[in-house]
C-alpha cells in the first residue's frame, strides 16, 4: 500500500523498518530538525535519520494543523502514526480513506497521553502492551484494533521496557496492515480510560514503600530521572531494586554506604538499594564506583520534599 509514517523518536523505528520491509511505498512525516547539546547542533529526529538511510521522502512541518497541503499531494491511502508528537485534526484524518493507525505503547484505555511506559512502571503495573488504535480526533479514544501484551519486570527500567515494546509494536503494525489490506477488520470500542500527563524530574519521597520508589525510578529512568537530596547536595538515581528490611530508623535514612553493601535507603516500608546514581554535575555510575569516594554516609538522612 502506498501510506504515510509519521514518527518522531527512536521508539518508532522498529516499526518504519518493518513496514519498508513488508514492501510498502512509504512518505514519512516526522518532526522537524531540532538543536541539540551544548553547541546546538540541529540534529535529525531518529525516524528522519532512519528515513534518508532506506531513500525514503521525508516532510517536516512545523505545524502540520496549520499546512497539510504537502501531506494531501501524496496520495496515500492510509497512514501510521507512532508517536509523532502533533495533533491531527480531523480535516487531516479524513485524508486517508484507509484511515488513519496509531500504535501506542499502553493497553488501551489506560495510560492514553503522554508517557504512557513510564506511567505503567510508575504507577506498579504488572502487564502492559501495544495497541493498535484507529485513530479519531480524540487523545487516543480511537477504536482498538489488535493488542499484544507483555508482562513487566520487577527489574526493568522505562529505557529497557521502551526497547521491548518498540520491537512488539513493528511487529503488530505489520499484521494490522496486513488484516486492512485483505479487509479482515473488527474494531472494538474503547471503555473509560486515564489520560497521563508528561514526566518531570521527580524528587523521592521515601515515606512511601520500597516497591513504589523503586518504581519511580526505573520509570523515570533515563529520563527525566528521579532524585533525592541531602543537605542541598543533589542525587539523580538511575536503578534501585526494592529490599525487605524492618527496622526503626526514619524513612530517608542511608543504612549502608560502601561500595561492599551498597547504597540503602530506608522506606517506609522496606529499604531500596540504589544500584546506578549520579551526584548533579557528575558522571552517572554503578552505586559500588560512586560510593569509593565516600559521598555519602551512613547514618544520614535524605532529605523529604515538599509536596
Amino acid at each position: 500500500m502506498k501510506i504515510v509514517f509519521a514518527g518522531t523518536p527512536e521508539f518508532a523505528v522498529p516499526s518504519l523498518r518493518a513496514l519498508h520491509d513488508a514492501g510498502h511505498e512509504i512518505t514519512v512525516l516526522t518532526q522537524p530538525d531540532r538543536p541539540q547539546g551544548r553547541k546546538g547542533v540541529l540534529t535529525p529526529s531518529p525516524v528522519k535519520a532512519e528515513a534518508e538511510r532506506l531513500g525514503l521522502n521525508v516532510l517536516q512541518p512545523v505545524r502540520l494543523k496549520e499546512d497539510f497541503s504537502a501531506l494531501e499531494a501524496v496520495g496515500a491511502e492510509l497512514m501510521v502514526t507512532c508517536a509523532y508528537g502533533q495533533i491531527l485534526t480531523q480535516e487531516i484524518l479524513d485524508i486517508f480513506p484507509k484511515g488513519v493507525w496509531n500504535v501506542h505503547a499502553s493497553l488501551l484505555p489506560k495510560y492514553r497521553g503522554a508517557a504512557p511506559i513510564a506511567q505503567a512502571i510508575i504507577c506498579g503495573e504488572r502487564e502492559t502492551g501495544i495497541t493498535i488504535m484507529k485513530t479519531d480526533a480524540g487523545l487516543d479514544t480511537g477504536d482498538i484494533f489488535l493488542t499484544a501484551k507483555t508482562e513487566i519486570s520487577p527489574f526493568e527500567t522505562c529505557d529497557a521496557l521502551t526497547g521491548r515494546l518498540a520491537l512488539a509494536g513493528a511487529k503488530l503494525i505489520k499484521e494490522a496492515l496486513n488484516k486492512i489490506e485483505r479487509g479482515d477488520v473488527t474494531l472494538i470500542k474503547q471503555g473509560e480510560g486515564n489520560v497521563c500527563k508528561k514526566v518531570s524530574h521527580t524528587e523521592i519521597d521515601f515515606s512511601r514503600t520500597a516497591f513504589e520508589v523503586s518504581a519511580l525510578i526505573r520509570g523515570l529512568s533515563p529520563a527525566p530521572l528521579a532524585y533525592a537530596k541531602i543537605g542541598g547536595a543533589v542525587y539523580n538515581f538511575y536503578f534501585a531494586e526494592a529490599i525487605p528490611y524492618v527496622g526503626e530508623e526514619t524513612f530517608g535514612t542511608v543504612l549502608s554506604a560502601s561500595p561492599k553493601s551498597g547504597l540503602v535507603i530506608k522506606c517506609g516500608e522496606g529499604a531500596v538499594k540504589i544500584l546506578e546514581l549520579q551526584a548533579a554535575g557528575g558522571k552517572r555510575m554503578p552505586a559500588r564506583d560512586f560510593l569509593n569516594g565516600r559521598k555519602i554516609q551512613e547514618g544520614t538522612r535524605f532529605d523529604q520534599p515538599v509536596l
